[in-house]
């Protein structure tokens, strides 16, 4: 059947409108050893497209294990100081300059129409006394993101610490996490307490790494939650999203 002009030229403007009306989402992610132990492409990734079906979901992802936040905080030193922390180091931010080198060359291929950082860290800093840094460390990080990559409206999903520990220490930095969420109107967080049930000689045992299934309930989590705040819905306060 051959069509008349006219429409054969509506009918391919309609095409394009509708493919670039597609929005497009960045993710980043990043962390120590439960963010690398985290496979995205089974957990997050999935969820995040059964929320967003129509969406382009886009993601960068750098995470080390075992290794404190100062290695992604630039201004570590001065804050150690300002909290009275006796421990300085002087370590390179290597990790941050990585993790912006990749979401730059990600937004570089076009825009977005939001960004959304995945944080899952903080066992190094808790286990070894330097969870009094840990909140301020935490806002400079997410402040520098939205900076360098010209996102003010940048949003995060924090995991929390699981409850491997209990210590002072380690629950300071729960609760740093939970507070940096909690004051910013794009945070939230993803609770982690049920994510590492294991058993040890016939006895359960919250390990420091999660389960299979742990893994994959806490990506959902996070994509859950990143979800609302690009809809601009209100987190789950309890950091368990359905």
């Amino acid at each position: 059947m051959n069509l008349p002009k006219t429409f054969v030229i509506v009918a391919i403007g309609l095409a394009s409108s509708l493919a670039m009306a597609e929005e497009r989402h960045l993710f980043i992610l990043s962390g120590q050893s439960n963010m690398q132990g985290l496979k995205e492409k089974t957990s997050v990734l999935p969820e995040l497209k059964r929320l967003l079906p129509s969406a382009d979901i886009q993601h960068v992802k750098y995470a080390r294990g075992g290794q404190p936040i100062r290695k992604w905080v630039k201004t570590w030193d001065l804050i150690a100081r300002k909290h009275k922390l006796t421990q300085q180091f002087n370590d390179p931010s290597e990790f941050y300059d990585v993790v912006l080198k990749q979401a730059k060359a990600k937004i570089a291929e076009g825009p977005f129409d939001s960004i959304t950082f995945l944080w899952m860290q903080g066992e190094r800093d808790a286990k070894t006394g330097l969870a009094a840094a840990y909140q301020e460390s935490m806002e400079t990080l997410i402040a520098s993101l939205r900076e360098d990559l010209k996102t003010p409206k940048m949003n995060f999903v924090i995991g929390r610490l699981c409850d491997h520990l209990t210590h002072d220490q380690w629950n300071a930095v729960r609760e740093a996490q939970v507070k940096v969420a909690n004051d910013d109107s794009r945070g939230a967080w993803a609770d982690t307490d049920d994510t590492n049930d294991k058993e040890r000689n016939g006895k359960k045992w919250n390990d420091l790494h999660y389960t299979t299934t742990g893994y994959e309930l806490f990506g959902k989590r996070l994509a859950r939650q990143a979800v609302k705040l690009i809809q601009g819905e209100t987190p789950d306060p309890e950091g368990r999203p359905q």
